[in-house]
């Protein structure tokens, strides 16, 4: 690791003066890639110090043996066990403990995914790991900045050259904001916040994967397994906004808030996974909750029922066992202690059962030794472990990614702080994923399980148990259904081999635009496809029933009908006919241009189904997919002969003079806004033709516009990243009387 700064600087400890808020203070660097804000809610007794890190000066972060370590401008990939790398980390930069009494001067701070569970034991993999994140992040700091709560004093840990150099040290800081340039300032992101949270799994398959677990533990195979749902929503706000208000409005002892540059982790936990202070360490594991009552006399009611819960109670004390087997394996013998045992705990939402354990770690080991023998944490995993794990693996649709992982610090120091990650949300590339859990032993009631697990998400998800979000709502075969309930069998030709096809239609102004049209298409597609007779169906009915489902009426949205091959080959057939809406937004709308700009796709094709929109779209979908890794917005689509067919999502017309020029292709899908356009300049004067067009001819005209019925006319501004003329004007006349 040549990469790694031979030495630390010598640290530097200041009492400093903050006069505003510390989570005001920290948002002035939410923005900032590398910064990590951990905040201790409330008033128990783990919950004594914020600490906020910013300006890493090396980064870790680790995917399976694949790992990246980052310092300054220079960065190693490699492959490695990432506990081995985090324990050389530790060892390379230790600093002596004995004068030091603050929880980190330096030191790495962040998550470790509960997907690292992989390196410590073999086990199969059965869910799906659809996001595609490093499993380990963390940080090391240049500034750390700790408040505590206990005095209110605020320390600034740094190099003490930087500390010499700077009088005014928290002055220095805040005025390095503006090294950052206006993208990196808070607030920038639109703040449009989380829309509705949808499961991916339903009410009744919750249930049943309940059921499972029972069975499990009826035959032996486990005595308690952990169980969870994902919930995910689509985010456009500030995630730091996001953390804010949950601090505000629910504070635990273990909120964090990580900024890892392509990615943000928001927690709301209360549960600590692992502490360590030198040779001192401690778990607190948490089983048992009861939502808080509406009033005063519910409340109590609640919490002395959850105090005198013999399932709960039995529940806890196994994992207690747990734990306590877990830390003996790196403990001194005899040192391992309950030191409070079913302690409730108060929060906004919940009531919750909490045990402490204490043990005194030997001398042989240290901190990484200490997670790899406890991680997972045994209270969001079951008992035994190894099995738990195993089933949760089997049931879970999705890998876990940070949820019940671990979030916090590890010092060069020998001190260590680390939450259990629930309660948290992981926002990325504009989704917010957030999941929630409970124990289930052989005793639990699957409804009540389901229950519990909405008044755990709360906090993040807003929800409440009598009002469901608002799912999307689609028409599948004749009948209104949420989106998640609208399958497709595995056997149809139309998921098998795309053997179906789809029309897209704009909805404004309470109804949709040249349906007649659409619907001619659709049917002769129908026609040479599935040469079958046509659907008998009111289409402007369904159409409006899709709308009112989803509320969309007075919204410009996209309504798409897809017809897909069943399994049967004769009546009476299964094919599935389907009708979505979604809100529609224009391309230009979030751009700082007028116009696309269009890059040659270098693998031309021809093929006789290009004559209709089939769900065979892929070709299509790579080549729209590569003009915009290349920097463009749409890809041109070449034939066979090097002449110009279309976009990946558009027609293509050409103006030179007056004379409108439309490509001639021998498969091409004739566009309905290609033909409105068309129809429109002729009436204008112009004069039509279809003829065989190349690259060069685009820049030898006038105007280049692409088209299809959700943009309507748009310029097009370069082609292989070379201008072209264009007048706005003539689109912007087209869309006034088309759109």
């Amino acid at each position: 690791m040549d990469i790694l700064p031979a030495l630390l600087p010598e640290i530097g400890i200041a009492k400093v003066n903050i006069k505003e808020p510390f989570i005001d203070l920290a948002a002035g660097f939410a923005s900032m890639p590398g910064t990590v804000l951990l905040m201790s809610g409330g008033d128990m007794d783990c919950a004594r110090y914020h600490i906020l890190g910013i300006r890493p000066w090396l980064s870790f972060t680790g995917r399976y043996r694949r790992m990246k370590i980052s310092s300054g401008d220079k960065t190693t990939e490699f492959e490695a066990d990432p506990f081995d790398v985090l324990k050389i980390l530790l060892k390379r930069y230790h600093m002596d403990p004995s004068s030091i009494s603050l929880p980190i001067t330096s030191g790495m701070m962040g998550y470790l995914a509960y997907d690292l569970k992989d390196h410590l034991e073999k086990m199969p993999h059965t869910s799906m790991d659809d996001i595609n994140l490093p499993h380990i992040c963390l940080f090391s700091h240049s500034i750390i900045l700790i408040h505590d709560k206990m005095d209110g004093s605020n320390r600034l840990c740094t190099s003490l050259k930087n500390l010499q150099e700077h009088n005014d040290p928290i002055s220095w800081i805040k005025n390095g904001l503006s090294d950052q340039g206006p993208s990196q300032l808070p607030g920038t992101r639109p703040n449009k916040g989380i829309q509705d949270f949808k499961p991916n799994m339903s009410g009744k398959e919750y249930l049943a994967a309940v059921e499972k677990i029972r069975r499990h533990i009826a035959i032996g195979d486990v005595y308690q397994v952990n169980f969870s749902q994902r919930f995910q929503s689509d985010f456009t706000g500030d995630p730091f906004e996001l953390f804010k208000t949950c601090y505000q409005d629910n504070p635990a002892p273990f909120f964090a808030y990580i900024n890892a540059g392509s990615h943000w982790i928001v927690s709301t936990s209360p549960e600590r996974f692992i502490y360590r202070n030198r040779v001192e360490v401690e778990t607190r594991p948490i089983k048992g909750t009861r939502p808080r009552g509406k009033s005063m006399e519910e409340d109590q009611r609640l919490k002395k029922e959850l105090e005198e819960s013999k399932k709960d109670d039995a529940e806890l004390s196994m994992i207690v066992d747990l734990l306590r087997n877990d830390l003996g394996k790196v403990c001194e013998c005899g040192s391992i202690h309950v030191a409070e045992h079913k302690r409730a705990e108060k929060y906004k939402n919940v009531f919750h059962l909490v045990s402490i354990i204490k043990g005194i770690l030997d001398e042989k080991n240290d901190s990484i030794d200490l997670i790899k023998a406890c991680f997972p944490g045994g209270s969001i995993t079951g008992c035994p472990k190894i099995r738990a794990m195993e089933i949760i693996d089997e049931l879970e649709l999705n890998r876990r990614h940070v949820y019940t992982g671990s979030i916090g610090y590890l010092s060069f120091h020998d001190t260590m702080d680390l939450s259990i990650a629930i309660r948290t949300a992981l926002i990325y590339n504009d989704v917010i994923f957030t999941s929630v859990g409970g124990g289930i032993v052989y005793d639990s009631d699957p409804y009540e399980e389901y229950e519990e697990t909405l008044h755990k998400g709360k906090t993040l998800m807003k929800l409440d148990k009598e009002e469901d979000a608002r799912e999307e709502m689609v028409w599948i075969n004749g009948t209104i259904k949420p989106v998640n309930q609208g399958y497709v069998k595995v056997s149809d030709l139309g998921l098998q081999y795309g053997y179906g096809f789809f029309e897209t239609i704009r909805f404004c102004e309470g109804g949709p635009r040249f349906l007649d049209e659409h619907i001619e298409r659709f049917n002769r597609t129908w026609k040479g496809l599935f040469r079958d007779e046509c659907p008998d169906l009111s289409w402007d009915k369904i159409i409006n029933l899709v709308i009112e489902a989803n509320t969309l009426k007075d919204t410009v949205s996209a309504v798409k009908i897809i017809a897909a091959w069943g399994s049967r080959m004769e009546p009476p057939c299964d094919h599935s006919i389907i009708v979505k809406a979604k809100p529609y937004t224009h391309r230009l709308s979030e751009k700082d241009t007028e116009g696309l700009k269009l890059l040659t796709y270098p693998f031309p094709r021809q093929s006789d189904l290009a004559d209709h929109k089939t769900l065979n779209y892929l070709y299509y979908y790579l080549a729209g997919r590569w003009a915009t890794e290349q920097g463009a917005d749409e890809a041109i689509i070449m034939n066979p002969d090097h002449t110009v067919s279309e976009t990946n999502t558009a027609n293509i017309i050409v103006i030179k003079g007056h004379k409108v020029i439309r490509p001639l292709s021998p498969h091409c899908l004739p566009g309905i806004m290609e033909n409105k356009v068309a129809e429109l300049l002729l009436s204008w004067g112009f004069n039509l033709a279809s003829i065989p067009l190349r690259q060069e001819d685009f820049f030898n005209a006038d105007n280049v516009i692409i088209t299809n019925s959700l943009i309507g006319a748009v310029p097009v501004l370069e082609v292989d990243k070379i201008s072209v003329k264009r007048s706005m004007d003539i689109c912007k006349k087209i869309n006034e009387v088309l759109l």
